[in-house]
């Protein structure tokens, strides 16, 4: 699979609203599939490719892909390896590519988040280095 971060768009061949049949025949069955009750009365179905470092997450009456989870090395956004990069080095991108808002946050586990809000994406870090990307349509 291309780990190919698409903001807004997807990761690689997989876009946002596919519904849960389309992704997986491209990726085949995932590792774990685990259904979410929300409060709201909707289901939430999480696919979770173990091997590739992803988490894909679904909902809706015909569930369709919403947000995605990577964690994985070989994830690239604007061409960078960004798992390389620390956390000035991926503002700076991401700046560059013309995203410029960001909030910062240290959560109460111990990561630091920064969102870039037009972009609808949150990078996790752990002392200095990214441990996961959260992204959605």
């Amino acid at each position: 699979m291309k780990l190919n971060i698409e903001i807004k768009k997807g990761l690689g061949d997989i876009h946002f609203d596919m519904p849960i049949e389309d992704v997986v025949s491209i990726l085949g069955e995932a590792t774990e599939v685990e259904s979410i009750d929300n409060a709201i009365d909707e289901i939430t179905t999480v696919l979770h490719y173990n091997d590739d470092g992803v988490t894909l997450f679904f909902e809706g009456p015909t569930p369709t892909l919403q947000c995605i989870d990577i964690s994985c090395d070989e994830a690239t956004l604007f061409g960078e390896h960004i798992f390389d990069l620390g956390e000035k080095d991926l503002v700076k991108l991401l700046i560059k590519n013309n995203y410029c808002a960001q909030d910062i946050e240290n959560e109460d586990w111990g990561e630091r988040r920064i969102s870039f809000n037009e972009g609808n994406i949150d990078f996790f870090f752990e002392n200095d280095v990214l441990m996961s990307v959260v992204y959605g349509r």
